[in-house]
């Protein structure tokens, strides 16, 4: 019960968050386009801010090299649920719709980036964020190359894929690499330190504020009526973090005993954020943006982030009772 506890109050910060945005934009108190500002905020200076500032500080040569195995496994990881999502994606819509794709991308990736970040900071503060956001690093990239095509309609000039990979938040992430790897990073000057510092604090409230907003677009009842987006919720929240979770332990325990590898069960709690956090709103941006119907992705990022106030929070005790307190620094 403590453990639960201890999850559901960032959980519900988070959740204030996300009811606020919803009736700040339904009160008309923002206008029209605050939805597409806070996006641009998000994508260019709030998370790129939180990327380099915690990369630069802990990812240095020595951790770089003892949390080398985790992002190994998180390849795995991005493999195995990009390969159950794809099968998946083939019994909610119909092959060549756009829906198809919108099912493959929910199923694939969670929003472990902007929900799975503050959730991870808040949890176990900043040194087991840099080792998230390390593991993070292949879900990240596959985001933002495969996920982006899936959503993306064909003919609509997509771009290059190495054009799609060079994102801000991507690029915040390597910057911090090379600068915490370089040791510049902690030679920063304290202005420029701060600033950084600030900004990256108004990542995860101002992420949970676009996701009410975003929601508020769309008639309420009808997104509660998509009876398929439950079940994906379901899938995305339990099932699938709980299936890839169980396989990787099995990974890990039989790499231990053939090949003599110490793995912690740290890297379950890393799989556990990165993929039992709610739905994303590039479900909602990206056919928005094409002229595809957003109405789907919509319901899809309503319900999830509803239900994961208390579907993480039980998980995540869960998982403690089973495999021990985890990140013990």
């Amino acid at each position: 019960m403590t453990t639960f506890l201890a999850t559901l109050n960032p959980m519900l910060t988070l959740f204030l968050c996300i009811a606020a945005g919803y009736v700040a934009s339904k009160c008309k108190v923002l206008p029209e386009n605050a939805s597409k500002v806070m996006a641009k905020m998000e994508t260019w200076i709030f998370c790129p801010a939180l990327s380099i500032m915690t990369m630069s500080r802990f990812c240095t040569v020595d951790k770089l090299a003892t949390h080398a195995i985790n992002i190994v496994l998180a390849v795995c990881v991005t493999a195995l649920s990009m390969a159950i999502a794809i099968f998946l994606s083939r019994f909610f819509a119909k092959k060549g719709t756009p829906e198809r794709g919108i099912y493959a991308y929910a199923l694939a990736f969670a929003n472990g980036g902007y929900m799975g970040d503050p959730v991870v900071q808040s949890l176990f503060g900043d040194l087991v964020l840099s080792y998230y956001k390390l593991f993070y690093l292949p879900l990240s990239l596959m985001i933002n190359s495969w996920g982006v095509s899936v959503l993306t309609p064909a003919g609509t000039g997509k771009g290059a894929a190495w054009k799609r990979l060079l994102n801000a938040p991507t690029v915040g992430t390597l910057i911090g690499i090379l600068l915490g790897l370089s040791g510049i990073g902690a030679h920063m000057p304290a202005f420029l330190s701060n600033s950084l510092d600030t900004l990256s604090k108004c990542m995860g409230p101002v992420a949970m504020l676009l996701a009410g907003v975003t929601i508020a677009k769309y008639d309420f009842v009808s997104m509660l009526k998509k009876g398929k987006v439950y079940i994906a919720s379901a899938l995305r929240l339990v099932i699938l973090p709980t299936i890839i979770v169980v396989a990787l332990f099995g990974m890990k325990t039989l790499a231990n005993a053939v090949l003599g590898m110490q793995i912690g069960n740290d890297v379950l709690f890393l799989t556990f954020f990165a993929l039992a956090t709610p739905l994303g709103l590039n479900t909602v941006v990206f056919p928005e943006a094409y002229g595809g119907n957003p109405e789907t992705g919509a319901s899809m990022a309503m319900i999830s982030h509803t239900l994961c106030v208390i579907s993480i929070p039980l998980m995540y005790a869960l998982m403690v009772t089973v495999f021990g307190v985890p990140f013990q620094i």
